[in-house]
C-alpha cells in the first residue's frame, strides 16, 4: 500500500493544518491486471468501506479491447488501511465486467452492486440489439461485503434489448431517497450509434445515447426503467436534494458543459435539461451532505487534471465553493459519506497519466464547512 500526499486550498484562504494522506487502493501492474478503472465506492451499515473498480487485464482500454474483472477492497478504519484485493466478478476468458454501481438499502442493510457484462470483442460502439452482446447484472451482500450473492440477470429489466444496443450503470452514483426508492443511473446506446456534428474538439462522431434511472420500490424484487433524459447524455449520478427532488449530473456527449435534469416524481419522468458545468467529458461524483448542501468532486479545466471538490448550496445551481484535492492528473471519481461525518473520495489518478491508480481521500468535516 502506498501513500501520497494532497493538499487543499478553500478559495484563497490556506488551511493551517497538515496536508492529507491519500492511499493508493489499486495500482496499475498489480495483482496480474495491467490497469485498475473506474472507481466506486460506498459505507456498508456498519461503516465499512468498500472500493470498487475495473480490473483490466491486457491493457487499460474498455471493455470490447480485452478481460476486464470487477474487483473489491473493504477498508474498516475509514479509508486508513486496505484489505487485499478480492475479484467480486470474472465474467469469463475476454470477457468483461464494467461499471460498478454499489448501493447501500438502509431499511435492511442491505448492499448492491451492479454492473453491466459483455460478450467477447464487444463494448458500448459495437453492442447491438436483439442480442447478449450486453448484460447488467447484480449481487447483494448481507454481511457488510464480506461475501456476495450469486449473480443475478437484470438486463431485460433494465435495456430495451430488441432496440438498444447497449446501456451501462452510472458508474457509481446509486441512491436509496428517503421514501425507500432505491435508484439506479444508467445510459443507454440506440441502434445508431453515432452522428456527425459539433464537438468539444470541432466537427466528430456524437454519441446519441441519453440517461435514465433504473426504479426499485420493492428493496430489489422488481425492477422498471424511467423515461429517457431529453439531451444528449453519458455517464451520470444521482443525488436527492433537500426538497425531495431527484436531481442528475450527466456527462455530455458533446459541447463544453455537462447537463443537470431534475426529477418531481422520483426518476420516472426529468424536466428539460439545463447546462451545468463547463468542463470536458468526464464521470464525476456528487453526493448530498447532511446539512443539505452538495458535494461535488471532478478534475479541472482544461482536461483530466488537478482533482478539485466544489460545494453547492443552492441545489446544484451554482458552484461558489472549490477546493483543490490533488495537483496531477485526474479522471473518474466517486464520492462517499463516512460514519465520521467526514467524505470519502475515490479517484484515478497518476504522475504521467491519469490512470496509474485509484487513490482514496478522506476530507475532514473542517474543509467540508
Amino acid at each position: 500500500m502506498r501513500l501520497g500526499f494532497v493538499f487543499w486550498l478553500m478559495t484563497a484562504q490556506v488551511w493551517g493544518q497538515p496536508a492529507a494522506t491519500h492511499v493508493d487502493v489499486f495500482r496499475a501492474g498489480e495483482g496480474g491486471y495491467a490497469a485498475y478503472r473506474i472507481p466506486a465506492i460506498v459505507t456498508a451499515a456498519d461503516g465499512t468501506l468498500l472500493a470498487f473498480a475495473e480490473a483490466r487485464k491486457e491493457n487499460r482500454g474498455d471493455p470490447g479491447g480485452g478481460d476486464i474483472d470487477l474487483v473489491m477492497s473493504r477498508s474498516t478504519d475509514s479509508g486508513a488501511t486496505w484489505s487485499a484485493m478480492v475479484v467480486v466478478d470474472d465474467p469469463g476468458e475476454k470477457w468483461a465486467a464494467s461499471n460498478p454501481t454499489p448501493l447501500l438499502d438502509r431499511s435492511n442493510g442491505r448492499l448492491w452492486l451492479f454492473y453491466n457484462r459483455w460478450e467477447p470483442g464487444f463494448g458500448t460502439v459495437r453492442s447491438q440489439p436483439g442480442t447478449r452482446n450486453n448484460q447488467m447484472w447484480a449481487r447483494t451482500s448481507e454481511d457488510h461485503g464480506l461475501t456476495w450473492s450469486e449473480a443475478r440477470d437484470l438486463t431485460r429489466e433494465s435495456r430495451n434489448v430488441e432496440e438498444w444496443g447497449a446501456m451501462f450503470l452510472g458508474p457509481g452514483g446509486a441512491i436509496q431517497t428517503r421514501s425507500g426508492r432505491l435508484l439506479v443511473p444508467a445510459a443507454m446506446k440506440p441502434d445508431a450509434y453515432s452522428v456527425l456534428g459539433e464537438t468539444a474538439k470541432g466537427m466528430g462522431p456524437v454519441g446519441l445515447m441519453r440517461a435514465y434511472a433504473l426504479i426499485s420500490d420493492d428493496h430489489g424484487r422488481s425492477w422498471r426503467r424511467g423515461a429517457l433524459i431529453g439531451a444528449l447524455t453519458n455517464e451520470n449520478q444521482l443525488v436527492e436534494l433537500a426538497d425531495g427532488r431527484i436531481l442528475m449530473d450527466a456527462r455530455q456527449n458533446a459541447g463544453e458543459h455537462r447537463w443537470l435534469i431534475t426529477s418531481v416524481d422520483g426518476g420516472v419522468s426529468w424536466e428539460t435539461p439545463r447546462p451545468g458545468m463547463t468542463m470536458r467529458m468526464v464521470a464525476t461524483g456528487i453526493e448530498r451532505l447532511p446539512d443539505g448542501r452538495l458535494l461535488w468532486t471532478g478534475p479541472a479545466l482544461p482536461g483530466r487534471l488537478n482533482l478539485v471538490a466544489r460545494l453547492s448550496g443552492d441545489g446544484g445551481e451554482t458552484w461558489p465553493v472549490e477546493v483543490p484535492l490533488y495537483e496531477g492528473f485526474s479522471a473518474y471519481s466517486d464520492i462517499t459519506l463516512l460514519a465520521t461525518g467526514e467524505a470519502g473520495v475515490l479517484w484515478e489518478r497518476g504522475e504521467k497519466s491519469s490512470y496509474e491508480a485509484v487513490s482514496f481521500l478522506r476530507l475532514p468535516r473542517e474543509v467540508l464547512k
